[in-house]
């Protein structure tokens, strides 16, 4: 059986200011031209298919389009979807039982009653049934409901115990989505700065969890990597969202599975961009002498020890899609040396949680905290657009 493993669209990001709907149409274009030559039997969708809770109606649109596309392409293929934590699984779920009828799944939101268990769907080869559970974005809160006897504190209890409710028979091959911040035996993925992390690592989650699934297709880290020794695989993004992730590589999963206790043969298979994301760095001559990266997205740092003459203008007359131009020399470094030596200050949401000590006599809890959290992570989201 051959799947197609995606993850993190975020339709309707912005990179800085500049609106990445016509980038992401293009990359969407070689994934249906990939679909079209490999003919898998699967495309999965692994979290994060929104940039925002609340899309835009062009957002909507595209992912519309892409989708449609994608049935039309493959008409036999099951398409599995997943909420990640940048979605709302309410609206991601919209028409959920008409598009089963097209062979379109998607878990919006984790089980929240007591009767509910993980989404799953099942799919015969010759070598026998494959297993999909599609378990999307979980956070303790969502399931107070479903377990209110019992005290669910961190993200890996509740990932945990939706898990053991399962009772996965390991003889069939079993592959799991998911979009949550997982960690092996301590060693965490490798991560950029388009990525939201909470407070005091409770979202981390350990990949020994996930031992009774042949693969496991995950979605939030942006960098596409393997994580710990098991089948477990983020796909990453299928463009940089941000700049440091100007150095990746993107790609998406092509993933086979043979006969139960065989290994996956996995394959990534490379996305160009429409446009380029680069760091130029150099003296403003330096860096206005590099015209190839004129259509790109550059960040840009100017080494001149001198001020030169209007440098926003002229950059801006070689180069249309500037992210950001940075300072770097011996003065700015003092300035930066100097900062570096007064007494480091606490975090915006440090100083909330003092305040709310001293106000309420007492630390909040977790509720509490993740209610901060989120509303602190709503805030950086407004903040990068």
């Amino acid at each position: 059986m051959k799947f197609f493993h995606l993850s993190d669209l975020h339709i309707g990001k912005h990179l800085f200011y500049y609106s990445l709907l016509e980038d992401q149409k293009y990359v969407f274009h070689q994934i249906l031209e990939a679909a079209k030559e490999e003919q898998p039997d699967a495309v999965l969708l692994c979290g994060d298919i929104y940039d925002k809770t609340i899309p835009s109606a062009e957002a909507v649109s595209l992912f519309d389009w892409f989708l449609t596309e994608l049935k039309e392409t493959l008409p036999k293929a099951l398409i599995l979807i997943i909420a990640g934590n940048h979605d709302s699984g309410e609206r991601l779920e919209f028409a959920r039982e008409l598009l089963e009828k097209e062979g379109v799944f998607i878990a919006g939101l984790p089980p929240r009653e007591t009767d509910e268990k993980i989404r799953k769907v099942t799919m015969t080869d010759p070598a026998g049934e494959v297993c999909f559970y599609l378990l999307p974005f979980t956070k303790p809160s969502h399931l107070r409901k479903k377990y209110e006897e019992e005290k669910i504190d961190s993200y890996e209890d509740a990932v945990k115990k939706l898990l053991e409710e399962e009772e996965i028979d390991t003889t069939k091959r079993n592959v799991l989505l998911s979009h949550q911040f997982y960690l092996s035996g301590g060693s965490e993925p490798l991560t950029c700065d388009s990525e939201i992390r909470m407070a005091g690592g409770i979202d981390e989650i350990d990949t020994r969890l996930l031992e009774d699934f042949d693969y496991v297709a995950l979605g939030h880290i942006h960098r596409a990597q393997r994580i710990g020794k098991g089948q477990c695989y983020y796909s990453g993004t299928p463009l940089k969202y941000s700049v440091s992730e100007a150095s990746h590589e993107k790609s998406f999963q092509i993933v086979e599975l043979g006969e139960k206790g065989q290994e996956p043969v996995v394959r990534k298979k490379q996305l160009k961009p429409l446009r380029e994301l680069c760091v130029l760095r150099g003296t403003l001559q330096e860096v206005l002498e590099q015209r190839e990266h004129a259509k790109d997205f550059v960040s840009i740092t100017l080494t001149d020890e001198e001020e030169p003459y209007m440098p926003k203008e002229q950059l801006e007359l070689v180069f249309d899609h500037i992210l950001e131009i940075r300072i770097d020399n011996e003065r700015t470094r003092r300035i930066l040396d100097l900062y570096e030596e007064e007494e480091e200050t606490e975090s915006l949401f440090e100083s909330f949680a003092s305040f709310f000590e001293t106000v309420q006599g007492r630390s909040m809890n977790e509720a509490e905290q993740e209610a901060a959290q989120d509303a602190w992570n709503e805030i950086i989201e407004g903040g990068a657009e």
